[in-house]
């Protein structure tokens, strides 16, 4: 049986170089957390490293299925009853008042595409204001893929989304809606094949503006 020595005062370390070593430990890191951890898992990237490695992209891929995690577990929502129409008797105003009228935005036809690889995900939304309505197409070339088509009021709370319609597994869709509130209307779309699906969307209605 051997015993090991035990070392020296001389050969501990002094409590500048304990220092030296807590400083050089914590600024690895922090510096770890700010171009690894927060792009990986927040897609937040302040120094812009995370998305040169492809990490921001692995993050913002992680919220994306998290989000269409949470949109198939969400419980169909309530349609409300129409109010009962109730009719009065106005009287006729002695001189008729303008009442000024709200310019709607024109109307508007666009035709995009886009690509999807296996496993990837996109979407297209539609800046519109309450109560305009779309006309929409869309089709696949090379395989099917899940979809989503919903609405995010303006400043809306993280998470809060409203859902028209989707399905999983499918070659196209068509129809048209209207917007329930003001803020972005559109698709979201996942390729769950094997192979490269691309996606041709043809819209038409009073929409302000396209996002891509």
């Amino acid at each position: 049986m051997f015993n090991t020595p035990l070392p020296t005062v001389n050969e501990l370390p002094n409590s500048r170089q304990l220092v030296r070593s807590t400083v050089i430990a914590l600024l690895t890191a922090v510096g770890l957390l700010v171009t690894v951890v927060m792009p990986s898992e927040y897609a937040i990237d302040p120094t812009g490293v995370g998305r040169a490695l492809g990490l921001t992209q692995m993050g913002e891929l992680k919220i994306t299925l998290a989000q269409e995690a949470l949109a198939d577990a969400a419980p169909p929502q309530p349609v409300a009853a129409a109010p009962a129409l109730q009719v009065a008797q106005v009287q006729p105003a002695a001189k008729p008042v303008a009442e000024p009228v709200v310019a709607a935005p024109a109307s508007k036809t666009d035709q995009m595409t886009v690509t999807l690889k296996p496993g990837e995900g996109t979407e297209i939304k539609l800046e519109m204001l309450k109560n305009t309505t779309v006309s929409y197409e869309w089709t696949t070339a090379g395989g099917p893929v899940n979809y989503d088509t919903h609405g995010e009021p303006y400043k809306a709370e993280k998470g809060y989304f409203h859902s028209y319609t989707k399905g999983k597994q499918v070659k196209g869709d068509k129809g048209e809606f209207t917007a329930i509130f003001d803020g972005t209307h559109g698709w979201f779309w996942r390729n769950r094949s094997n192979s490269d699906v691309t996606i041709s969307l043809k819209t038409t209605g009073d929409y302000l503006s396209v996002k891509q």
